[in-house]
């Protein structure tokens, strides 16, 4: 693995999330000194940057370029069903998208902002997907798209969620389901449909996460799963396509 220690590092950008969150700049700033080789402008200002910190971490480790790994306003792609879409990451070598992906957290309102989430992921990668059929990232290669997730571990999104069925039966996975059960499928669903490569899933409670706590819900979506799968497919292809940058993995940024 890139990391040493991927435990500690998942718990240094939990503290950062909810440092961010509550306003706690202490937290914040010693989260932040611990960054080591993230860009400064990355870690620092919303509230999952500690996570694209991260993640942009073990690319570079991995031998990525670090002006490759685009955020946010750098990071807009063409879409099939709208002009463009800005993503939280993605990697982009010689003219050549290689991954993409959104890194989403909800801590309240946990049924609206859950559906918004929903929406969101299974309209932009399907966008997504269509964009590269289309030939609009050529040359690159099927790009490996990613979904990561942090929900808030409260009362309110452990406890079973009732549902309406004036018309039809709901499947029967959501009756009685909680917020993090609905989360669970989400991501789960997307993975064996195919429209991600790899999703993870992380809760944490705020007065834990404040010291880095958190919990995987479920070992098919784990962060390190996710980061390893990400790793590999960037390395696999730096290994054919560019075997200088690949070289590069045995001195990785500090």
């Amino acid at each position: 693995m890139v990391f040493d220690d991927l435990d500690r590092e998942i718990s240094d950008a939990v503290r950062h999330y909810w440092a961010t969150l509550s306003d706690q700049e202490e937290i914040q700033e010693e989260s932040e000194n611990t960054a080591r080789g993230r860009r400064a402008q990355v870690v620092g200002g919303a509230q999952m940057d500690g996570f694209a910190g991260l993640i942009e971490d073990a690319l570079v480790r991995a031998g990525v370029p670090r002006d490759a790994v685009l955020h946010d306003h750098d990071a807009v792609l063409p879409g099939y069903y709208r002009a463009t879409k800005r993503w939280d990451l993605a990697v982009v070598i010689d003219d050549e998208l290689l991954a993409v992906m959104e890194l989403k957290s909800i801590a309240s309102s946990f049924g609206n902002n859950l559906n918004n989430r929903i929406e969101e992921a299974v309209g932009n990668n399907t966008d997504l997907y269509q964009a590269y059929e289309e030939g609009l990232f050529e040359p690159s290669p099927t790009p490996w798209v990613g979904y990561f997730i942090l929900m808030a571990d409260t009362e309110k999104s452990r406890s079973p969620v009732r549902v309406r069925e004036p018309n039809f039966d709901v499947d029967d996975e959501f009756t009685d389901a909680s917020y993090v059960d609905r989360t669970e499928q989400l991501c789960l669903r997307m993975v064996r449909q195919r429209l991600v490569d790899q999703a993870a899933f992380i809760t944490s409670k705020k007065e834990d996460g404040l010291d880095g706590e958190f919990s995987h819900v479920n070992r098919e979506l784990t962060f390190q799963r996710y980061l390893s799968s990400l790793v590999a497919h960037v390395k696999s292809h730096l290994e054919f396509e560019q075997p200088d940058l690949a070289e590069s993995d045995e001195n990785p940024d500090p």
